[in-house]
């Protein structure tokens, strides 16, 4: 995705100590003297350049000790201090002269990581290369790989920076798998060598779960686009593998099509193991003994998120997150299924063992989305509608350096809320009756949070509400409106508070008796928020723009804000962001400059 340049880096530090953030349009605009920091801003550690200019790839490795920019043709490497570790053309760099890489995603380990590049050659022979992150050296690369994406794809489309449809990184074995025409093969990332090769498996790998203790793979297969077109008889395909050499040791069929999320192009699928069982999530779920591929017992349903459907996808905006994923215990499995012919939703409570229906709850009609499913106690509480993912492409307008305005197709993941019955449903565990309901939520519903096995919390737009779950007595009330911060979105739970997240700000709710703690109106148009090492961030994508804005959950302070139009970032924070898996960093990126802030003093 983007190039290593071979110029040294040109890095500038503002003072021998940090002062407040003003890069990529940060939203602090006072500066601190001898790196202080007023209330409101956060502080920049150090600004830095990269020899070329983060079109593509724009992501630190986690832990902030390496930062990688990357365009078409070349890429560069910073270290923690902002300084250039190497930087370089690819044609330069690979022996097979890689050039304009249209696809590129990196791999972090420990002490680096790979940075795979694929090279389509409209009319020539395509070119992929590995290189070292950590010195820039090529490991390998070769030119046997054909039609790893679909000829004429633009990088930009449904490309998150992740990987290809047709190469998957096996991190446990620290391999690549490539799947071609004919068959499915397994190279070493670090030298390319062919592990092994299987033509008894079929398509892109969707989902694989290695098993340690066998040294084996469970994975099953879909249609990758780039594929599609180059065989016929494709066929579902879980199989077991041994990782060792490749023979497939069984190989089942499944119901249904893994479909791939729109923008970050992920399998919309689940597997799990459990002791001796597979555990495959796909509309419903499938259940395979682990031993020899049987099929045990299913519960599986016709989904209605297809063109057709409830939520009327189209090509250019789809729904996610529409329903909640199963709840395994010891002994059951609970999971929302689809009522096929009058489209209703209910709760369904099986044996983990023989997959025998112990219950159905009653049918829920007019609900797009129950999203969220909870076991607590001796009950089990049902979200009825909530936020559900939004992934979609708009065209906008850019204007070109040169002169006038092109178009492009911009990706956007972000939550919403649909229109429908919403509310909170308790089924009794032991017999699947509905112990208590509650529909005040006219507007919207935020998810659940429930406190030991005892209380449940939820809000809806303009109110704010305490359950007892065994009862479903109504403890508390409140008028969020009264806050005035608008309608509420989110919830978070922090300790023995409720911070209710809405439209305009933060509004924070006592467990104890709902009597409001703060409320801060500083804040608008968030539509998501992190957890991260303790520390919470919220985001704004309103308007073509990327804003993290960093919180004190004790108070509702604003920390300091982030607004960056860089391209690259990290796909789960937007354009031009990335934090460290520590919260304590942010990077900015914007073009060839990057800045490190710190978040907190």
């Amino acid at each position: 995705m983007k190039k290593l340049l071979t110029l040294s880096l040109t890095l500038f530090i503002l003072g021998s100590l940090p002062s407040s953030a003003q890069f990529g349009k940060l939203l602090d605009k006072v500066k601190g003297g001898s790196g202080s920091k007023t209330s409101g801003n956060f502080t920049t550690v150090w600004e830095s350049e990269f020899d070329n200019k983060a079109s593509r790839l724009a992501v630190n490795n986690g832990d902030g000790s390496l930062i990688l920019g990357t365009d078409d043709n070349s890429a560069t490497v910073l270290d923690e201090k902002g300084k250039v570790i190497w930087s370089g053309d690819y044609k330069k760099i690979t022996t097979n002269a890689t050039n304009k890489s249209e696809y590129q995603y990196v791999i972090w380990k420990d002490n680096g990581g790979y940075l795979f590049l694929f090279d389509e050659r409209k009319l020539g022979t395509d070119r992929i290369a590995v290189l070292d992150v950590l010195t820039g050296k090529e490991l390998w690369n070769s030119e046997i790989y054909q039609n790893l994406i679909p000829k004429g794809t633009a990088a930009e489309d449904g490309a998150d920076q992740g990987e290809l449809e047709t190469v998957k990184y096996i991190t446990e074995l620290d391999a690549f798998l490539i799947s071609q025409k004919a068959s499915v093969i397994l190279v070493k990332a670090n030298t390319g060598e062919k592990i092994w090769e299987t033509n008894r498996f079929t398509g892109g790998v969707g989902k694989y779960i290695y098993d340690a203790k066998r040294n084996e793979i469970i994975m099953i297969n879909f249609k990758p686009t780039a594929l599609g077109a180059l065989f016929t008889g494709f066929k579902n395909q879980l199989v077991k593998i041994n990782a060792s050499n490749g023979e497939i040791l069984w190989d089942a069929s499944f119901l249904g099509f893994v479909e791939k999320e729109l923008v970050t192009r992920r399998a919309v699928v689940d597997l799990w193991i459990k002791e001796d069982k597979i555990f495959l999530h796909l509309n419903g779920l499938q259940v395979y003994n682990i031993n020899n591929g049987q099929k045990l017992w299913d519960a599986v349903y016709e989904n209605d998120m297809g063109a057709n459907g409830l939520f009327e996808n189209s090509s250019n905006k789809k729904y996610y997150r529409t329903v909640a994923n199963p709840i395994f215990t010891d002994n059951a499995v609970y999971l929302v299924m689809f009522g096929t012919r009058d489209r209703t939703k209910y709760v369904e409570k099986h044996d983990l063992e023989s997959g025998k229906l112990l219950w159905a709850s009653e049918k829920i009609t007019g609900a797009f989305s129950m999203p969220n499913l909870y076991k607590t106690g001796g009950h089990v509480m049902l979200q009825i509608g909530g936020k559900v993912q939004v992934q979609e492409f708009r065209m906008e307008t850019r204007n070109n350096p040169m002169g006038g305005t092109y178009k492009v197709r911009v990706p956007y993941i972000y939550w919403d809320y649909k229109a429908q019955k919403n509310g909170v449903l308790a089924i009794d565990d032991q017999n699947g009756t509905t112990s208590w309901r509650s529909e005040k939520f006219d507007k919207r519903i935020t998810d659940l949070i429930i406190h030991e096995d005892k209380t449940v919390f939820v809000g809806d737009g303009d109110q704010f509400y305490s359950y007892d779950i065994a009862s479903g007595k109504q403890l508390f009330n409140v008028t969020h409106d009264d806050a005035g911060v608008g309608k509420a979105s989110d919830v978070i739970d922090f300790g023995d508070q409720v911070v209710v997240l809405s439209e305009k700000g933060l509004a924070s709710y006592s467990k104890a008796d709902g009597s409001r703690a703060f409320n801060t109106d500083k804040i608008k148009g968030v539509d998501f928020f992190y957890e991260i090492g303790g520390n919470y961030y919220l985001r704004d994508q309103r308007n073509s723009k990327n804003i993290i804005h960093g919180i004190d959950m004790t108070n509702g302070e604003l920390k300091g804000s982030v607004e960056s139009k860089g391209r690259g970032g990290s796909p789960q924070y937007g354009d031009g962001i990335d934090i460290t898996e520590d919260g304590e960093f942010i990077f900015a990126f914007k073009g060839k400059t990057v800045e490190k802030i710190k978040v907190n003093n």
